[in-house]
């Protein structure tokens, strides 16, 4: 069936080039932008979802093959400790584990410099 319909369209290149016209002018006519205003236009209505989530950075580190341990002692609490200085932190929160860590830097939503 596909093959028959791939044969005729090979073929048939008016009806071909016709088909595309109409599929892209059909497109442009319900894309949510507005690019040609000669067009009879019924958008498809696009949802914004706002980022509700905090403001932060997360700071992730590598020292593969040591313990949670040593990740914690050596390269989580130093860097944590240090973060806490930089302006507009509202928290801190870290975690480590075999090889890594991860700081997550919480940032105050109205903080002006």
């Amino acid at each position: 069936m596909l093959q028959k319909i791939i044969h005729y369209l090979l073929h048939n290149r008016l009806i071909t080039m016709l088909l595309l016209l109409v599929i892209i002018v059909w497109g442009i006519s319900t894309a949510p932008f507005n690019w040609y205003s000669m067009l009879p236009r019924d958008p498809v209505p696009v949802d914004a979802i706002p980022d509700l989530g905090d403001n932060q950075q997360i700071v992730a580190t590598e020292w593969m093959g040591r313990s949670p341990k040593d990740i914690q002692d050596q390269i989580t609490y130093p860097l944590t400790t240090s973060l806490l200085g930089i302006p507009g932190v509202k928290t801190i929160r870290s975690t480590s584990m075999f090889g890594m860590s991860f700081i997550y830097i919480i940032f105050e939503e109205d903080w002006k410099n």
